[in-house]
């Protein structure tokens, strides 16, 4: 671990930075090609570090990655590490590549029950060494919210697992990254931002989750034994059973059509059915990115339910993956796992 200088001698707050990698930490090889760098050649491109008013320190999560790299491993030992030092930082930001940002965050969104202090993932689209970087203005505003407080009363201001990236902060498991050359790389098309960052920080207080009543609890377990059925025209038979039967699966998340919908073919039904029958837990999910899942609303979708099919609501494709790890993770009941999963438990769905 190692500590960032500050401009006052005694600062009032302290930020714990968990590099794992990613676009902001990159540079370029001899091939031309991007290549993950360690966190103290980045603090040498960003002098302005040293100008906070507050204590930095950085912990590598190990040898920086490519974020198509991160694994459930990885996701474990960032919530190890926030337990660890929960008692000693004001709040942390995670520094992570963007191509598996929204899952990450997603993910410790829920393997970090009762959190009551700011998490900010946050990353860049052009490497910190780059003329035009993102890095710099990112990094230092998820710094600044990371230990942002209520003024009236003294409270963390965002007591949740977020995704700051381009003046927006967005709920963590309400992330989706939807741009990959441009900066406002991530939206949350459901939900309303939870801050904006122009002159001053901008805090939607009304959408932020309140502070828990009850201590951190750190999950370690996630069920990996899930897939990701993805409808599409012409989808055949034989490939929704080779993804379905699988030996020991446990969990789906199914991405229909519109509101939920998916074919009526007795085939298709059947493949669902038996599933179902198997003990696999079935999520639906809208491949819309705006909207949400009423199973029932149309006759393609009504039989959905019959089969046990749970509506996912307005849930994104990557909560809805750690969600179902999580929850099925949890080892309940058949029952207690379909109640979860319509429950809302992190803001990643709006019931009602």
């Amino acid at each position: 671990m190692s500590a960032l200088a500050s401009s006052n001698n005694r600062p009032e707050t302290s930020v714990l930075v968990i590099y794992t990698g990613g676009t902001a930490g990159m540079a370029y090889n001899k091939q031309g090609e991007l290549v993950p760098m360690k966190f103290e050649q980045i603090r040498k491109k960003m002098p302005e570090l040293n100008q906070l008013n507050m204590h930095v320190e950085v912990v590598s999560l190990g040898e920086p990655i490519d974020s198509s790299n991160v694994t459930m491993a990885d996701w474990y030992k960032m919530a190890l590490l926030i337990q660890e030092n929960y008692a000693r930082y004001d709040g942390f930001v995670v520094l992570h590549g963007t191509d598996t940002m929204a899952y990450s965050a997603a993910a410790l969104s829920f393997l970090l029950e009762n959190l009551g202090k700011t998490v900010v993932f946050t990353g860049a689209q052009v490497p910190v060494g780059g003329i035009r970087t993102d890095a710099r203005r990112n990094l230092i505003t998820a710094l600044e919210i990371a230990v942002a407080r209520n003024p009236t009363a003294g409270t963390v201001r965002v007591p949740e697992v977020c995704v700051f990236f381009n003046d927006l902060l967005i709920r963590g498991n309400r992330a989706k990254k939807v741009e990959s050359q441009q900066y406002d790389a991530f939206r949350s098309e459901n939900y309303p931002p939870l801050a904006r960052a122009g002159i001053e920080l901008e805090f939607n207080d009304e959408q932020i989750r309140l502070l828990p009543a009850a201590r951190l609890h750190t999950h370690q377990h996630l069920d990996e034994r899930i897939t990701l059925l993805s409808l599409y025209p012409g989808l055949t038979e034989r490939m929704i059973r080779a993804q379905l039967e699988v030996e020991g699966l446990r969990g789906c998340v199914l991405e229909t059509y519109g509101s939920g919908n998916a074919p009526t073919s007795a085939w298709f039904l059947n493949c669902l059915r038996e599933a179902r029958e198997r003990g696999v837990q079935v999520l639906n999910v809208s491949q819309c990115e705006e909207g949400r899942v009423i199973q029932g609303r149309y006759e393609t979708s009504a039989q959905l339910t019959d089969l046990g099919i749970i509506g996912g609501d307005d849930i994104t494709r990557e909560a809805a993956i750690a969600k179902l790890m999580f929850v099925l993770g949890l080892g309940r009941s058949a029952a207690e796992t379909s109640r979860l999963l319509t429950h809302n438990l992190r803001g990643e769905i709006t019931l009602g």
